[in-house]
């Protein structure tokens, strides 16, 4: 059976990735839960990735994680604040 793949969204509409979707889903769960009730530079959130997925994902979890983030990002799941440094959060509905 052939792997079930996703094609990814881009903020800036770009061309997105066809990825895994077994790993988008893993890397999605991991995102939104590191973003849940708080905000998040770029270097916590992949540091919390890392901690997170270490052991337990085959693939560059940075690479991933960019990515998907980059498509929760379109998706309107997540968004950047416009503090400095910059920070992720959990979109409100």
């Amino acid at each position: 059976m052939p792997e079930e793949k996703i094609l990814t969204k881009h903020p800036l509409g770009k061309s997105g990735k066809n990825i895994n979707r077994q790993k988008y889903e893993v890397i999605r769960e991991a995102i939104l839960s590191a973003l849940k009730n708080r905000e998040l530079t770029h270097t916590e959130l992949f540091e919390r990735l890392r901690k997170r997925l270490e052991n337990k994902f085959s693939g560059n979890v940075s690479w991933y994680g960019e990515t998907v983030k980059l498509d929760l990002e379109a998706r309107k799941m997540i968004e950047r604040t416009s503090s400095k440094p910059q920070k992720y959060r959990l979109k409100l509905r």
